[in-house]
């Protein structure tokens, strides 16, 4: 029952959360089209280095190499170099959990464990570009950008003694370069703010999502 009421908690908590998200993304929106931002959307894929940090130091993490695809938005300022970005995303994350590296797991019978986790990734950054250097954005143009994401859980792995959200609260940081105007590369960190799993049997146990990513997009 307490497992039931704290999932339930959990669940509103990241639901609001969402909502918040959502009303922020459509001001951003409507602030840019009265401003005649520039708009521009294209495809986006990486890799990324996953970890799951865990509140108690009981069992030993590795982390895990994932992939990311999906669709990108760019609405940028005239003049100002700020913008903001968004996007749809889907995501592989998680760990390799070796619960059998210690005692009180191994009497209940657990090993070594692959958490997958899928998400789909909806990302609403604040960005700011270079766009003022004499010509020369026009082949290369650094920016930054920060702000929350929302992952949607679409799958996971079965690990009998974890339970899983059905969905987390992140905030990225990041840096990067355009090139040629129509190409990007950039780096990020991902922090995760809510758990990404739970432990079923130890009370307040969970872990939360750490990211590292590479992303390469084309905007048309």
């Amino acid at each position: 029952m307490n497992f039931l009421l704290t999932f339930a908690e959990n669940k509103t908590y990241v639901m609001k959360r969402i909502f918040l998200c959502a009303i922020l993304m459509l001001a951003a929106v409507a602030g840019a089209i009265k401003a005649s931002a520039e708009f521009r959307y294209g495809p986006t894929a990486g890799v990324a280095v996953s970890d799951l940090n865990f509140k108690q130091d009981i069992c030993t993490v590795d982390k895990s190499v994932g992939y990311s695809a999906g669709i990108t938005g760019e609405l940028m300022f005239p003049g100002i170099g700020f913008g903001i970005d968004i996007g749809l995303q889907y995501e592989q994350r998680g760990a390799t959990i070796h619960f059998g590296d210690y005692k009180m797991w191994q009497v209940q019978g657990y090993g070594t464990d692959r958490s997958y986790l899928h998400y789909l990734v909806i990302p609403l950054h604040l960005r700011f570009k270079y766009t003022n250097l004499s010509g020369f954005e026009d082949i290369l143009a650094p920016f930054a950008y920060a702000g929350p994401s929302v992952g949607i859980l679409v799958g996971h792995s079965k690990i009998d003694c974890l339970s899983y959200p059905f969905g987390e609260l992140g905030v990225d940081f990041g840096i990067g370069a355009e090139i040629k105007r129509n190409w990007q590369v950039s780096a990020s960190y991902t922090m995760g703010l809510t758990y990404a799993l739970k432990d079923k049997i130890l009370t307040n146990y969970s872990a939360r999502n750490s990211v590292w990513a590479v992303k390469v997009a084309y905007f048309f």
